[in-house]
């Protein structure tokens, strides 16, 4: 029994070395991800919280708040722009230095908000008594409100990629595609049964995640359905479409989990699910707007949170309709039955 056993992993090992694709891509991807967490993230004086200020003068301020180690500051041109990232949880405090008596704000909900207001109270300058608090004048955004787009996005985005990808390199390694390649239909139409398939999965399991927090947790909805029910459909229809793209020529399984897990992971950091990227270069936020998931994460999350109409938020829905048909049509024109 044991040497027929041995005799089975020693075959299944060899196929999978001999696989080059498939080892190139365990080898390769994991060293990927280090690399985009030790650029993206290997400070060690990493910011841990984020502030916002506004001042007339284009020097950096020179109160002793403004030296403390893993703040990054970041100045803005009105007090709107100030509220608004601290109502959206961009940052966790933001400062007024161009009036006297200085003025700040903190967003009540945020935990980061009540941390960073101690340190500017310890920082001795200004004295605490010449500064005023304030909190948000409109109605704050919670985190789980602002967060609850980025998950449902996040959940949407495992499912396209995954779920399309993996069906059909199954179909092309059990030679399904083989015989359907023998009847009339074409690669365009045999790719967009598998995109209509997978919205209609999609849409019908995120609307039951959608309400069944709504349930839960009572997060703010603060748009209207049909404009976020767009959103979803062009998120849903983008990221489908990078999910065909990615095995519209892959037999194997190991090689299109690496191909997909390549698509996820920048996405999933990077593309504002877990936290704002308020504080990054500025070439890590240019290439965040590249990302599909970024385009559906901010236009439901403006839907939700800000009350978007379609008008508002339709260069987003723009973006994720203009790849869907860069990918779908490479997808088309590349893909192979066998």
């Amino acid at each position: 029994m044991m040497k027929r056993i041995f005799a089975l992993i020693r075959a299944r090992n060899l196929e999978f070395f001999r696989d080059r694709s498939a080892l190139a891509w365990n080898i390769i991807f994991p060293l990927l991800v280090i690399l985009g967490f030790g650029f993206g993230f290997g400070n060690s004086k990493q910011a841990q919280f984020k502030v916002s200020y506004l001042s007339l003068s284009q020097d950096f301020p020179t109160h002793p708040f403004f030296k403390t180690e893993y703040l990054s500051f970041h100045k803005v041109e009105d007090v709107n722009e100030g509220l608004d990232k601290l109502n959206h949880h961009k940052v966790d405090l933001f400062i007024n230095l161009s009036e006297a008596p200085l003025k700040y704000w903190i967003n009540q909900s945020s935990p980061k908000g009540y941390i960073v207001e101690k340190i500017l109270l310890a920082s001795g300058a200004p004295p605490s008594n010449e500064l005023i608090r304030s909190s948000i004048d409109t109605k704050e955004i919670r985190y789980v409100d602002w967060l609850i787009a980025g998950m449902l996005g996040m959940n949407m985005m495992f499912s396209s990629l995954f779920g399309v990808g993996y069906s059909i390199v199954r179909y092309r390694k059990n030679g399904v595609l083989k015989r359907l390649k023998a009847t009339p239909i074409t690669a365009f139409e045999f790719l967009s049964s598998q995109i209509a398939s997978r919205i209609f999965i999609n849409l019908s399991m995120s609307a039951i995640i959608f309400f069944g927090a709504k349930v839960l947790i009572n997060f703010s909805m603060m748009g209207s359905y049909p404009a976020l029910l767009l959103c979803f459909f062009a998120g849903s229809l983008c990221l489908i479409s990078l999910g065909l793209l990615c095995v519209t020529a892959v037999k194997s399984e190991e090689l299109a989990g690496g191909l997909l897990q390549l698509c996820s992971w920048p996405m999933m950091f990077l593309s504002g699910v877990w936290f704002s990227l308020e504080g990054f270069s500025q070439g890590l936020k240019s290439f965040a707007k590249l990302l599909p998931l970024t385009h559906f994460v901010d236009s439901a999350r403006a839907v939700m949170n800000e009350g978007a109409s379609f008008t508002q938020v339709s260069p987003h829905i723009a973006s994720l309709f203009i790849l869907s048909f860069i990918f779908l049509g490479i997808s088309s024109y590349f893909f192979k039955w066998e």
